[in-house]
């Protein structure tokens, strides 16, 4: 990403997160039978969705490195790895506050529940395994992140499959039409956040290849 491109990326996501909270709190309306609580949906969806995304982009670069030894595709798991790690502990802190409000308790072993912390879970073994597996451990990560993203299908049809009460996946087809502008910029804003970081993590891991090889090199 050139440095024009991240300083306009920058300044949207700086202007997106400036106005999803006013559309948010000041415009959509309050829903009534969750009321203010229920506004936790516009920041829980997008984190949803950045970590699925997130887990696909980890999974294709570690597939790369599998099968050719693709430097290039263990620099993008390695950045993509950590955001999901990120972006599914704002699921898991944000979903449990509006179950305590909609199901009366803080968590319930539903399907679409015990599949994300699963995933999250199999994210953090990954970033262990990348940082204490030893001599293999970046193709035992990438293993790991291949796993989970076979996860993810299950976890966004899970909803429909089997009985449970979480909401299912239509539910931002069916938004009420005056909170959609605040949901749709809150989903752009948040999208945009996470682009923006996944690229300064992708060139962090990029700087330390090339001062790892530049070590090597005084080394010989």
């Amino acid at each position: 990403m050139s440095q024009k491109t991240f300083s306009i990326g920058t300044l949207l996501a700086a202007l997106g997160m400036l106005a999803a909270p006013m559309l948010i709190f000041l415009s959509a309306p309050v829903e009534r039978e969750m009321g203010f609580v229920q506004k936790i949906f516009y920041f829980h969806v997008p984190c949803a969705w950045l970590m699925f995304l997130f887990t696909f982009v980890c999974a294709a670069g570690s597939l790369a490195f599998l099968v050719k030894s693709s430097r290039r595709g263990d620099q993008v798991a390695a950045a993509a790895g950590e955001l999901v790690v990120l972006f599914g502990l704002l699921v898991l802190l944000t979903g449990p506050l509006w179950a305590r409000k909609a199901w009366g308790r803080w968590w319930v072993w539903d399907v679409r529940l015990t599949s994300s912390l699963m995933l999250w879970m199999i994210f953090v073994a990954y970033l262990l395994a990348r940082q204490y597996g030893g001599p293999a451990a970046r193709r035992l990560a990438a293993g790991l992140a291949v796993f989970g993203a076979a996860e993810v299908p299950l976890i966004y049809v899970s909803v429909n499959i089997w009985r449970t009460i979480h909401p299912k996946t239509e539910v931002v087809r069916t938004l009420d039409p005056g909170m959609r502008p605040a949901f749709w910029t809150s989903f752009a804003a948040i999208t945009m956040l996470g682009l923006l970081l996944f690229a300064l993590r992708l060139a962090l891991e990029r700087a330390r290849s090339d001062v790892e090889d530049l070590y090597l090199a005084t080394e010989d």
